[in-house]
């Protein structure tokens, strides 16, 4: 009896070990779980990868941080065989090296970083930051080409760059996509529209409308074009019924500020939204309320069309693409 009672006890000891060890086993497989952001087989947009770290072993010669970094920038630019998708680094892209200084990691490639045409390059970029700020102590990642930080379309350094600069604040969802945006700003003169062609890499949960009105808000990005939006602006809810877009905006809508004709940022908006949506229809509302006055002139109660005959004649969509990479 004594003997049955022993036996059962080492037997139960014996499962209770069993069961810890591979609740721990699972608990440090999840720890060092990461993920790879590669690009998807049309290159338009980034799609993440599970990918198990393996253990740092004996060597010491890095730091924890480095091992990390290492084999991350290493599985950036090696796709699993199984997966149809792309690196989002070129192979002719050369990286040179990195340094890790006060949460700030630096990437240094050679210049055909910079021959890479737009899409591609904030896509790579997107990657690049999405990977690698997952690694501790690594909050923002800057790039550099042939030693000098990368700019963006208007020439200006793009900067040290955080996750957050990737994702939409209203959603989790790890994709992103390349949209193509035909937008229209006030000319020179404040009393006619001209387009600006951008590219945008945004979260696939990001609504054409909503991304349309950031943009414009955000403003245009090449000389000679002005802002036809406040910057203060914002966008309280949009909603799109019967191809009829609703949009209610804050009072910051109605500032009269900008040196633009009354119309303006009505149709900045209107075919702004009509170029690349089904959107046939417009009624805007500031802080719920149709009954508004736009700068004294303009009644916000009634549906607004595309309208042509405010857009600069004959003019073609300027592009901020370019390069040579594809």
């Amino acid at each position: 009896m004594k003997l049955w009672k022993y036996t059962l006890f080492l037997l139960i000891c014996l499962t209770i070990l069993t069961g810890c060890s591979t609740g721990k086993k699972g608990t440090e497989e999840t720890e060092n779980t990461y993920q790879i952001y590669y690009l998807n087989s049309t290159m338009t947009k980034l799609e993440p990868q599970d990918y198990v770290m393996p253990a740092q072993g004996e060597d010491y010669s890095l730091s924890a941080s480095d091992w990390e970094i290492t084999n991350l920038l290493e599985q950036l630019r090696k796709v699993p065989k199984d997966l149809d998708r792309q690196a989002a680094v070129p192979d002719r892209v050369v990286f040179d090296k990195y340094k890790l200084e006060d949460n700030v990691l630096y990437l240094y490639f050679d210049s055909n970083y910079s021959l890479m045409n737009s899409t591609r390059e904030i896509l790579c970029r997107a990657a690049l930051v999405r990977t690698l700020t997952q690694v501790e102590g690594v909050a923002y990642v800057m790039v550099y080409t042939a030693e000098q930080p990368i700019m963006d379309t208007t020439g200006i350094p793009v900067g040290p760059m955080a996750n957050a600069d990737f994702i939409d604040n209203i959603s989790n969802i790890n994709s992103f996509e390349k949209t193509d945006l035909i937008l229209y700003f006030a000319d020179e003169t404040g009393e006619k529209l001209v387009q600006e062609q951008r590219s945008v890499v945004h979260n696939v949960n990001t609504s054409m409308g909503k991304l349309v009105i950031d943009q414009l808000i955000a403003g245009p990005t090449r000389p000679g074009i002005n802002p036809t939006l406040p910057k203060e602006t914002k966008l309280l809810n949009i909603t799109v019924k019967d191809s009829v877009c609703y949009l209610n905006f804050d009072s910051e809508f109605l500032d009269n500020s900008l040196d633009v004709a009354d119309y303006i940022p009505i149709y900045s908006i209107v075919n702004s939204l009509a170029s690349v949506s089904s959107i046939n229809k417009v009624q805007i509302a500031v802080n719920g309320s149709h009954e508004v006055m736009f700068w004294d002139s303009i009644s916000l109660n009634q549906l607004f069309e595309r309208n042509l005959d405010y857009n600069v004649e004959n003019e073609e969509a300027i592009s901020d693409f370019g390069g040579d990479l594809p």
